[in-house]
């Protein structure tokens, strides 16, 4: 049952839970960028929800700038036995039949991090994917690492955010995030995850 829609938002009851879900996107996707002379591509900028300035991997949404999806076509999934492909994101029938030419998850993972940085990636591969906040949102997310990653405009984002890009060598970023956690910043949880690959 719906208890409340927002504009990007519904606030779901089922079971006796209460979640939210994304009305505005097919997916979310996550990029771990690093550049050819090894240095790590973060990103701040400030989240109402927690009042602070957040450091992030470039992230976004994927299919936001096309009509909703239904929330069983927005979850993408691993498939092992086509070599770690992602599925859902392909293009779907729409309400109104025919096809809309959607965005893939690797596209989002390219745009965003262009939009957001103003780096290009040379290559990028598919990390993992799952749920980001399983007991209050459906969201699924896909993590892509990005290696050799090449500057090719100013980054930033889009007209809506505020964006701040910091390049950080991979060996001093253990350090940098603990003295940016002292001066007052909050650091997603998910760098620690985008980092494991990076130094695996």
């Amino acid at each position: 049952m719906i208890l409340h829609k927002g504009k990007y938002l519904d606030l779901i009851s089922e079971d006796g839970w209460e979640f939210v879900r994304r009305t505005n996107c097919s997916g979310i996707v996550v990029i771990v960028p690093k550049t050819k002379d090894g240095k790590v591509l973060f990103v701040e900028q400030f989240r109402r929800p927690v009042e602070a300035q957040v450091i992030e991997w470039p992230a976004g949404l994927v299919n936001d700038r096309h009509p909703p999806v239904k929330q069983d076509e927005a979850r993408p999934s691993i498939d092992s036995s086509e070599s770690g492909r992602v599925a859902g994101g392909e293009p779907r029938p729409s309400s109104q039949g025919g096809t809309h030419d959607l965005e893939t998850l690797e596209a989002a993972a390219r745009r965003e991090l262009l939009e957001e940085t103003g780096y290009e990636a040379g290559h990028l591969t598919l990390l993992a994917g799952g749920p980001v906040s399983s007991g209050l949102s459906s969201e699924i997310i896909t993590f892509y690492q990005a290696l050799d990653v090449v500057k090719k405009g100013l980054g930033g984002g889009d007209a809506t955010e505020s964006i701040k890009v910091h390049e950080v060598p991979l060996k001093e970023v253990d350090l940098w995030l603990y003295e940016m956690e002292k001066k007052g910043f909050l650091v997603d949880p998910k760098i620690y995850v985008g980092l494991y690959f990076l130094k695996t």
